[in-house]
C-alpha cells in the first residue's frame, strides 16, 4: 500500500503549531461520507456474498491496525482479514521521536503505521485503526491522518473519548449492539457544534449486574460516514470488545515487539 498524499506524511520534527496546522489541512481533505465499495454486512466473518449471476464473490479485505511499544520504538502491526480469515500480516518498527501528546498521536505513531502498510502485498478495502478519527480536536485523529495519507476508507476505533458530547452518559455500559451518537462540542474547533462525529458502540457486554464493559469510541477516519463506521465495527465484532481485525492486530503487535532487540 503506497502513500498517495506525501505532503501529509507525519513529520515529528515539526513544531506543535505546524502539526496542528497540518491537521486542519488533513481535516479539510478528509471525506466523512461514504466513498467505499464495502457493504458492512459482507464484512463479517460469517457473511456470504454472491454476484447477480449467483456466483460466489470474494468478501472485502478488512485490515486492523494496532501499536505496541518497546522503549522509544513503536511497533505497528497490520492484519488483513477476509470473511474472518487472516490473509496477511505485516509489521514495522520505528523510533518515536516525540512523547505522547493528546491530539498529536499521529506524529508519534503514524510513521510506523505507514511503514507497516507499505509492506502489505494486499490492498485492504478498509482499515480499522486503533485510535481516533473524526472525534478529535481538529477532526484529524490517527485514523484520519493515516486514511487521508494513503486515501483508503478508514475507521477510528478508540477506547477512550477524546472530545465530543455523547447524547447520554457512557459510564456503566449498555446492552450489546447499542450505539450512542457523539456530537461535536466546543472542544472540536473545526466542526459545527452538534455535528454527528461518531458513536459510542457496545460490541460486548457481561450478563451480570456487577460488572460491565465500556463502549468503544468509533468515528469515521476517511471516506466513511459515522453510521457506516459503526456498522463496520459491529459487523466485524466476534465476541470480544475489539472488532476482530484490530483484536488480531493488537495480538500481532504484542508478538512482534518480543522480536525487537
Amino acid at each position: 500500500m503506497r502513500v498517495v498524499r506525501p505532503g501529509f506524511v507525519p513529520d515529528p520534527s515539526l513544531s506543535r503549531e505546524a502539526m496542528e496546522t497540518l491537521q486542519r489541512e488533513i481535516a479539510e481533505t478528509a471525506v466523512f461520507e461514504d466513498d467505499l465499495s464495502v457493504d458492512p454486512e459482507t464484512a463479517s466473518s460469517d457473511s456470504e456474498q454472491t454476484t447477480l449471476s449467483g456466483e460466489a464473490a470474494s468478501a472485502p479485505l478488512v485490515a486492523g491496525v494496532d501499536q505496541a511499544f518497546v522503549d522509544d520504538r513503536a511497533v505497528s502491526a497490520v492484519v488483513v482479514t477476509q470473511g474472518g480469515a487472516v490473509v496477511e500480516r505485516a509489521h514495522a518498527v520505528e523510533r518515536t521521536e516525540i512523547p505522547y501528546i493528546p491530539g498529536l498521536l499521529s506524529f508519534r505513531e503514524g510513521g510506523a503505521i505507514l511503514a507497516a502498510l507499505e509492506r502489505l502485498e494486499h490492498d485492504p478495502d478498509v482499515l480499522l485503526v486503533d485510535g481516533s478519527g473524526r472525534i478529535h480536536f481538529r477532526e484529524a485523529g490517527l485514523a484520519t491522518h493515516v486514511g487521508v495519507t494513503v486515501d483508503v476508507p478508514t475507521v477510528g476505533v478508540a477506547k477512550n473519548l477524546l472530545c465530543g458530547a455523547p447524547e447520554r452518559p457512557l459510564d456503566g455500559g449498555f446492552p450489546e449492539g447499542t450505539r450512542v451518537p457523539i456530537h461535536a462540542d466546543d472542544a472540536i474547533e473545526t466542526a459545527t457544534a452538534g455535528t454527528h462525529v461518531g458513536d459510542a458502540v457496545q460490541t460486548r457486554q457481561y450478563d451480570s449486574p456487577n460488572r460491565h464493559v465500556n463502549p468503544l469510541i468509533v468515528s469515521p477516519g476517511h471516506r466513511v460516514s459515522a453510521e457506516t463506521a459503526t456498522d463496520l465495527v459491529l459487523a466485524t465484532a466476534a465476541g470480544y470488545k475489539l472488532p476482530e481485525p484490530t483484536r488480531l492486530a493488537d495480538r500481532a503487535a504484542d508478538e512482534a515487539k518480543t522480536e525487537v532487540p
